[in-house]
């Protein structure tokens, strides 16, 4: 069965990896970024050549009208939404809380948590059945980091995910009457380039080895998880918080 889905920053790392196991499926695609469009378009082409449809939209999570836009050109192209996978997020570089700015704590929050609502309000308003919508699946993109607090490193960005986590649990009880699962994944030492970005491109292989089974996570490997989720496989899935982590 086709699905329409919209995945927040689906350019690059685990929503790259979403939109290109969705293609595999056959599915619709709308691939948000902020920035890359040469990546954007790239994941596009890498979805039809697997089999699906997509669109790359460019928009900012934390802006309102960028998510609004957002929403609606995914469904001008490709019809009434299925699913939301709520992935775009930012990290800044190691710091202790005491040396963190305002500016940085104001970026990280903006993207992280009320981009994250904003993207799950508009879900909300368009799956509900009592709103017209057929209902679907919101797929929340956590961390392992709420439950680990990751201290002297980004003590913001576990604390922006506990935000997402607590989101999860509350609005699976309001939108399950309307036909709407809500879930998260929680990656623990994904290899991607967040690590990069915050400033220790070594660090999945560094502290993957230290993980139960020896080695960091793929992207590949939490998407299985988020696709499932999105799935009628998981029908009987709302509220959960799927640790994605190698038993960290």
């Amino acid at each position: 069965m086709s699905r329409v889905i919209l995945i927040t920053g689906g350019s690059r790392g685990i929503g790259r990896a979403v939109a290109l196991l969705a293609g595999a499926r056959h599915w619709q695609v709308g691939v948000n970024y902020a920035h890359n469009q040469a990546a954007a378009l790239d994941t596009v082409a890498d979805v039809e050549r697997l089999g699906g449809q997509a669109i790359a939209i460019r928009g900012d999570v934390a802006v309102e009208a960028d998510v609004l836009a957002m929403f609606d050109t995914v469904e001008e192209a490709f019809g009434p939404l299925d699913g939301l996978v709520n992935n775009a997020g930012i990290v800044a570089p190691s710091s202790q809380l005491a040396d963190m700015s305002l500016a940085r704590l104001r970026q990280l929050f903006d993207t992280n948590i009320l981009g994250a609502f904003l993207c799950a309000r508009e879900a909300a308003r368009r799956l509900s059945s009592s709103r017209g919508g057929r209902g679907g699946s919101i797929v929340n993109v956590s961390s392992i980091a709420a439950r680990l607090g990751s201290p002297n490193e980004y003590i913001d960005y576990a604390s922006s995910k506990g935000a997402i986590d607590t989101l999860t649990l509350g609005l699976a009880k309001e939108l399950g009457p309307e036909r709407v699962r809500v879930n998260a994944v929680r990656p623990g030492l994904i290899d991607t380039e967040i690590h990069a970005s915050g400033g220790k491109p070594e660090r999945a292989a560094q502290m993957g080895a230290a993980t139960p089974l020896g080695r960091p996570g793929s992207a590949d490997e939490v998407a299985e998880a988020i696709v499932w989720l999105l799935s009628d496989a998981a029908s009987y899935v709302t509220g959960a918080l799927l640790d994605v982590g190698g038993g960290r």
